[in-house]
């Protein structure tokens, strides 16, 4: 089990080496380049220097480094309640990739397709619950059935929402202003909807029983997420626990939301972009970040359960906040 605070406290930490590294080797005068628009990018290799096997940690390259620290980064915050956007967005832009034409389309590619190692986590973590939805479907499970109907009825809001705005939505909130204002909202309502649940019976209602209206709910909310820094995880969370549903099976819900929101993303992005992903940085490299969040994923999936069965969320929202003033810290000295 790993200890509570000292992880987020960690990663704390990690954003703020990166941004003081990132001073040290800044040119005199000069910030870093803007943030590429779409989602935390992932720097390509400039120059040649993508092409093959491996990547480039020169300007604007993806390095090995780099892979791992975005994947730590990556596996950590996509299933807790700190968004994971907000956090690639604010450390891609701290250590400086995809900040060169020739590679911010494959940074944006990466950001989004570096998720599959938190994919994989979760169907590992709970192969399974998708063994028994995947007999419901068939017709062999009937709470497999109507899990996965949970799931799809959920997922319709967040997919209209997105198709609908997704062009304002890259162009004005896809910047570390917006997501630190939303990490500093997101925090402060943590704090606000734990005292709410503390006075309240805690809730009992099971995966299996969810009623579609309560799946519309928490599909609606996880729309919010769509602003970077929100976060997926904490609205799915804060929604289902606010409907009802015991922890265990309200952080299960989200959990397997996230599996096919992302799942789906990924896959849309491979399909149109994944030949210049590989083109520009190479095989190697981006494995590196894919087994990474594989494997931090697994281990914050594991701990935030854990956590969860015996204390509130209010630690997540003290930890956004902090995060929150230490990222207008950075925006103050033109780190970021």
């Amino acid at each position: 089990m790993l200890p509570t605070a000292r992880t987020l406290t960690t990663l704390l930490l990690l954003v703020v080496a990166a941004a003081v590294s990132t001073g040290a080797a800044a040119p005199t005068g000069g910030a870093p380049a803007a943030a590429v628009p779409g989602t935390a990018g992932f720097e390509a290799a400039d120059g040649d220097g993508g092409s093959g096997d491996g990547g480039s940690g020169g300007a604007g390259g993806l390095s090995v480094l780099d892979a791992v620290v975005l994947g730590i980064v990556e596996g950590v915050t996509e299933y807790l309640p700190v968004s994971s956007t907000g956090h690639l967005l604010v450390t891609q832009e701290l250590l400086g990739v995809g900040t060169t034409p020739e590679t911010e389309d494959a940074a944006d590619t990466y950001a989004i397709t570096i998720q599959a190692g938190a994919i994989l986590a979760v169907a590992v973590l709970y192969a399974g619950r998708l063994r028994s939805m995947a007999a419901g479907v068939l017709g062999r499970d009937p709470q497999g059935r109507g899990v996965a109907a949970v799931l799809a009825v959920a997922v319709v809001p967040a997919v209209a929402a997105a198709l609908a705005f997704e062009g304002p939505i890259k162009d004005r909130l896809f910047g570390p202003g917006p997501v630190v204002a939303a990490w500093l909202v997101g925090g402060v309502a943590i704090l606000v909807a734990s005292r709410l649940l503390a006075a309240r019976p805690p809730g009992t209602l099971t995966l299996e029983s969810v009623p579609l209206r309560v799946a519309l709910a928490v599909g609606a909310a996880q729309a919010l997420a769509l602003w970077p820094g929100v976060s997926r995880s904490l609205v799915t969370i804060l929604a289902a626990l606010f409907c009802g549903l015991a922890v265990r099976d309200a952080l299960e819900l989200s959990f397997l939301l996230g599996l096919v929101v992302l799942t789906g993303a990924t896959a849309y992005e491979a399909a149109a972009h994944g030949g210049e992903l590989l083109d520009t940085f190479g095989l190697v490299v981006p494995l590196v970040g894919f087994a990474v969040a594989f494997v931090s994923a697994v281990v914050a999936v594991r701990w935030l359960v854990g956590y969860l069965g015996r204390h509130g969320l209010e630690l997540f929202g003290w930890y956004r906040i902090a995060l929150a003033l230490v990222a207008l810290v950075l925006l103050a000295t033109g780190v970021l």
